[in-house]
């Protein structure tokens, strides 16, 4: 079902709170809980720029950003042979979702400098692309990815393409971020392991170890025509993509030359 603008329509009404705190399953998955919770294990290096940060100097987040993990759901729902216009509902639906992360419980970023290959400035044809370098860092972490979907305004067979497509997201955030799938459940609520965005209804806190982060998200009318690597369309802050201020509950423990050590208070 859509709304009147076109999109798909958001499930309301006070049937859908009792279902979610039933036991019965939604999208296959049992409860009670209104929070779609899947777990990965991160089993390669990862790294993500701000999408404000500039190509020579990135600092990397040490969470993906909710735009990040939906577009990787987005993804594996092409390469899991979903037809094109469910994945355009996906993306859609998720634009009003919200997600919180729980990062695993530490992590050491290490700085370094890498070659790349940059396009030139001198507008030569036959050389587009010169040498350079630029300053990358990149996380190591130990323990488990938890990522929390919000159930409260997902449609059921949106939930349900979400389960198919999980143990298909091999990777986040930048390419070669790889991580492995370990399984989904429902919570009812979730504790200060999990990102807060400061701008939510609810009242936040901030953990005995944490920093805020801004990170990006899908905008309230983020289309696939708009946001697909292949669009000439220009996506706009505020429509297509928000930044929010997020606390992301990982403290600076420990640094040194070359690196700096992160964990959580627990």
């Amino acid at each position: 079902m859509k709304s009147d603008s076109g999109r798909p329509r958001a499930p309301t009404g006070a049937g859908r709170e009792d279902r979610l705190n039933a036991p019965g399953p939604v999208a296959g998955v049992p409860g009670p809980g209104r929070w779609l919770v899947f777990e990965y294990v991160p089993v390669g290096l990862f790294s993500l720029k701000s999408s404000r940060a500039t190509s020579a100097v990135g600092i990397t987040l040490l969470v993906p950003t909710p735009y990040a993990v939906k577009m990787a759901f987005v993804d594996a729902a092409f390469r899991a042979g979903f037809p094109d216009a469910l994945c355009g509902s996906l993306l859609e639906s998720l634009s009003r979702v919200e997600i919180r992360l729980s990062p695993p419980a530490r992590a050491v970023i290490t700085r370094t400098f890498v070659k790349i290959r940059q396009e030139s400035r001198q507008g030569d044809p036959l050389r587009p692309y010169g040498p350079n370098v630029a300053y990358r860092e990149f996380v190591h972490f130990a323990g488990r990815w938890r990522w929390a979907f919000d159930l409260g305004l997902l449609e059921d067979h949106i939930a349900e393409v979400l389960v198919e497509c999980a143990p298909h997201v091999n990777y986040v955030g930048k390419r070669g971020s790889f991580v492995q799938y370990d399984g989904v459940y429902r919570l009812p609520n979730l504790d200060a392991a999990f990102t807060e965005p400061t701008n939510g209804p609810a009242e936040w806190t901030i953990p005995p170890r944490a920093h805020i982060a801004e990170l990006d998200d899908f905008g309230p009318d983020a289309t696939l025509d708009v946001l697909s690597s292949f669009s000439p369309a220009d996506a706009k802050a505020g429509r297509h993509r928000v930044f929010v201020r997020t606390v992301i509950p990982l403290g600076l423990v420990n640094t040194g030359p070359g690196f700096r050590e992160y964990s959580m208070w627990v």
